[in-house]
């Protein structure tokens, strides 16, 4: 590489829903030339994939028999990340609540979860420039050797009102009782649980605007990479 080129960086960027997750990485990667990677859409869409395929979501023994069939692709621009499976665009599918209801169920799975960890390490690994990728995982499982991991938290009530801005007319307490039910599945599950990665750097969101998040992550992202 060229003296003077920024080194490519990997940035793992975890944490529960409605912590602005994915409108900072996004933004971030923008910001830094950075490739972007939702893990949780890959998710969606083997959760969605098994849904239209009438596999029984009830049933791990079923899920796991077919995890290795679908094809999923996910684009990595941050201005327009894309997902497909077997060739057909689930960017608007696989956020209905029928999706959603069940995508912990299925990323429990150990097989779904050794499946789509593998795609994840393909894409950072061929990312030229670098990558921020979101999710649940990414620091401790993922990406252990990540060069940042930052672990983005708010409290319930913050991330429920954020949610609820997100899905139009939703009741701020059911979606507080279902982010609540939601982090304790994702944290107890037994493969991969939602955890903080202990090099991860904790980032409280509660009390800033996204601007404020994004600055501050950009701020961390610069300072790993002058020190790489």
């Amino acid at each position: 590489m060229e003296n003077g080129a920024a080194k490519p960086v990997i940035v793992a960027i975890d944490g529960p829903s409605g912590t602005g997750k994915s409108s900072t990485s996004k933004a971030v990667a923008a910001q830094l030339g950075l490739a972007y990677l939702d893990t949780g859409a890959q998710y969606r869409a083997i959760t969605w994939w098994m849904v239209t395929n009438g596999i029984d979501i009830e049933d791990p023994t079923a899920i796991a028999a077919v995890a290795g069939k679908p094809e999923i692709i996910s684009g990595t621009d941050p201005a327009n990340p894309t997902i497909n499976v077997d060739g057909t665009d689930v960017a608007g599918p696989i956020r209905t609540q029928e999706v959603t209801s069940k995508v912990s169920a299925v990323s429990a799975v150990p097989e779904v979860r050794a499946r789509i960890t593998e795609l994840q390490r393909s894409l950072a690994s061929s990312a030229e420039y670098g990558i921020v990728v979101e999710g649940r995982d990414i620091g401790t499982t993922v990406l252990p050797d990540a060069d940042l991991k930052i672990f983005l938290t708010a409290s319930p009530e913050a991330r429920a009102a954020r949610r609820s801005g997100e899905l139009k007319g939703a009741d701020v307490n059911a979606t507080r009782e279902a982010l609540i039910k939601r982090d304790a599945a994702d944290s107890s599950r037994k493969t991969s649980p939602l955890a903080k990665a202990g090099d991860a750097v904790e980032v409280d969101t509660t009390a800033l605007t996204l601007q404020q998040v994004i600055e501050c992550v950009v701020t961390l992202v610069e300072e790993k990479r002058a020190a790489k």
